[in-house]
């Protein structure tokens, strides 16, 4: 098997974009959206709670490959910065889920629209054929990252 270190492994020219995308993002959010300042943990928490209201923290530490009680204690920091509530689960009041507030909403929809407004920015930068070959990989990335959060080999 090839050294990712040396970079000839399989897919490891699209590792190292996306982390550099990544990295970039992160750092530019900052720049753009000086008053935010969650950890990039809690911003992902805050994304699938986005996208699926509701979940236990044991769920959430499954969809992110954390231990437990490390999700907990993201959820405990974002329940006392009031962007999320803990409510008694419907179908079983032993357990709670984890929901976002109206305040995590708008901080989540601050940090998405900074990172939009940036890669807008930088999309623009690029000739058309670039922009246009990017914006049309986004679905088949979209279907890489269902495949790797499906958590199958």
């Amino acid at each position: 098997m090839a050294d990712p270190s040396h970079g000839t492994a399989p897919g490891w020219p699209l590792a190292e974009v996306v982390t550099r995308l990544r990295r970039a993002l992160r750092a530019g959010v900052r720049a753009d959206y000086p008053w935010e300042r969650l950890p990039m943990a809690q911003v992902e928490l805050l994304q699938r709670l986005a996208d699926e209201p509701g979940l236990r923290v044991s769920d959430l530490a499954a969809r992110h490959r954390l231990a437990p009680n490390t999700v907990s204690n993201l959820v405990q920091q974002l329940v006392q910065s009031g962007l999320v509530v803990r409510t008694a689960d419907p179908g079983d009041r032993r357990a709670v889920v984890i929901t976002l507030t109206r305040a995590g909403e708008a901080q989540l929809q601050g940090w998405l629209d900074a990172n939009s407004r940036r890669l807008a920015a930088a999309l623009e930068r690029l000739s058309a054929r670039d922009r246009n070959a990017i914006l049309r990989i986004v679905p088949a990335l979209t279907r890489l990252v269902d495949a790797l959060e499906s958590g199958e080999p």
